[in-house]
Order: C-alpha cells, then structure tokens, then sequence
C-alpha cells in the first residue's frame, strides 16, 4: 500500500494518533515492534500558529521512527493551512494528517475534530487549504468517522463525503467506525468502511480503524472489508507488542514485561531530552497508568491492589520492583491456561 511516494508493504499496520500516548517514545517502541508508521499526537493548529513551545515539542521526530504522520486539527481554515506550514518547516514529516474525528467535547464541542462532522463544507475547505498550502511537498490525509450522529435512514455521512475529501486531493483516508455520537462505545461498524472501499470512484488508500485487538480481527479487516491499511489505537495501551502478534510472532512473558519496562525508560528520556527538570517522576507519571492496564496483569487474582502501587509509584526502581514483583504471578497465570495477551 503506498501514500503519495511512502510504500508501507502489503497489509501494513498502523498505529493511531492517541493524545498524551504517541509522544516519539512511544511510537519508536511501536517501529520497532513492527508498526508501519505511527502518528504523533495532535497538535492544535491555533498554538501552533502561536507559536507556543509545549506544541512545538510534539513536532520532533527522528529517522528512526520515519515513516512518521504528524497530526494537527482546528477549525480554521487559514490557520489549519498555516499550522500544516509550521510542521513542515519544523518537522519535514512523511505525511501531514488532518484530524477531524476527535470525539472530546472540548474539541468537538468547539467545532473542531469531529465536530467538523457537522459541517462538511468547511471540513472540505481546511482540507483543500491544507492541501494548497503543503500538498506539493508532502502527502495530505485525513482522519475522520462515519458521522456525527447515527442517521435515521439512508448512508452514513462519510459514505458520500469520502469523494468529496478526495476530490480536495488528499492521498489517503482513515475511517473510524463509530459516529461522533458513539464515543468509544458499543462496537466499530465496519461495514460502510467497507462500501467506501468497494466504491469505484475511489481511488486512494481507505485506511480502517476502530476494535482492532488481535491478529484475527485485523486479518478481517483486511480479507472481508478489503482495507488497504488497518489502524491500531486503544489497544496498544500496555500491549504495545500487538503490533508483533500480528506479524505472526510470538512473545514470552518475559520479553513482554521487559518491553514494559523499557516503555518506562524511553518515557524517562524523552522527558530528560526535552531538558525539563525531575524527568524520572514525568516520565513515570506519563506512562505508569498505561503500564497498569497492561492485559498481562488481567489474570492475576487480586492484583487490584498491586495496580494501585503501579498508579503511585514514583521512581523507577519502586515502578521495575512492582513489575519484577507481578513476573512469576503473570507466569503462573500463563501456565496455569488463562489467556494472556
């Protein structure tokens, strides 16, 4: 499957764009696991313009992790355009992805991200400003969902605004199958996915997203709604090896708490990096939560305890100790039949 000039293989999978989790420490962990590309978070097209530092921080990348999307949203036409120039100018990422499904009021509320869903029209005018602005340099896509609410009858939204996002020249589309209204609930709906696919005045990349949480459900994505790209979001929470899974590869016990603890690490240094002062407490206080709902602690019989530990812990000897601490009861569940993932 290709994106402009950037050839990701057959099948490839990606990892989503996840505010306060796809920082460069994280999406270095995912390359390496077996990700085709990986996101940053989004970025607000306004601070950008402003030029506020905490934004500017989320453009750094590095070619170990290309090919890297960077993300940014707002509801601005000319400001969306001008921050995807900022990105370029600092970042020179692979793809500029444009973010309008962002379900979070304080987003959608204000008109942004999803809630461009309720304007389709200056959701085709950022997207084609963008595309003016950067799309002779780099390749433009769009992340989105199927609607903004569930329709009362006929096709969602999407199913007929997919033409229209492409006609504004973006080299790809990513769907999440869920409308705005949805949230994170109930279960993605692939299936329009699957229609925008089938339909035969698309021509570029329909990229699914939404419930991928193991090998199978990725190869159905692939083999019965005929995605060109799969993406991987929640579930690489704690389980960032999913990614190797779905390569066909199988990974102890072992080697899964030791890419748990260096999540940890990398955490750390990227915080250390940034020069900010105590980056053994940020990095910790940034990934602990994540570490905590790792699906390799679900089988432990009272773990909720030890859970807690791990959300409080505030150095990294005290966080390594409670994960060395968890090692032979992850293994004991593992020997005893339950399914770990």
């Amino acid at each position: 499957m290709q994106i402009g000039h950037i050839d990701l293989g057959p099948r490839p999978v990606l990892l989503a764009p996840m505010e306060d989790v796809t920082d460069i420490g994280f999406r270095l962990l995912c390359r390496r696991l077996g990700a085709a590309m990986v996101y940053s978070e989004f970025v607000a097209a306004d601070a950008l313009v402003r030029m506020v530092n905490k934004s500017l921080q989320k453009l750094t990348v590095c070619d170990e992790e290309r090919p890297v999307a960077i993300q940014i949203y707002g509801k601005d036409p000319g400001a969306v355009a001008e921050a995807a120039e900022i990105v370029w100018e600092h970042a020179h990422p692979d793809i500029i992805d444009i973010n309008f499904g962002c379900p979070v009021k304080r987003v959608a509320g204000k008109g942004a991200g999803a809630g461009l869903l309720q304007n389709p029209d200056l959701m085709c005018e950022i997207t084609r400003n963008v595309v003016d602005r950067v799309g002779d340099r780099v390749p433009v896509t769009v992340k989105t969902r199927l609607d903004w609410t569930m329709p009362h009858e006929g096709n969602f939204l999407i199913e007929s605004l997919a033409e229209r996002l492409q006609d504004q020249g973006i080299s790809a589309l990513t769907i999440h199958g869920r409308t705005r209204a949805q949230m994170y609930t109930g279960e993605a709906n692939w299936a329009p996915i699957g229609r925008i696919k089938t339909n035969p005045r698309i021509h570029i990349p329909i990229i699914g997203n939404g419930d991928i949480d193991s090998p199978e459900r990725c190869r159905e994505a692939f083999d019965r709604y005929g995605v060109d790209a799969v993406m991987i979001g929640r579930a690489t929470f704690g389980r960032p090896w999913i990614f190797a899974e779905i390569q066909g590869k199988t990974l102890t016990v072992d080697e899964k708490l030791d890419i748990l603890k260096q999540q940890a690490l990398e955490s750390i240094r990227l915080v250390d990096g940034q020069g900010k002062d105590n980056a053994e407490y940020r990095g910790i206080l940034h990934v602990r939560r994540h570490l905590a709902a790792s699906p390799l602690f679900k089988g432990i019989p009272n773990f909720r305890q030890t859970r807690i530990e791990m959300l409080r812990a505030e150095h990294l000897d005290e966080l390594f100790e409670i994960i060395e601490r968890c090692r032979p009861l992850v293994l004991e569940t593992e020997a005893q039949g339950l399914k770990i993932s």
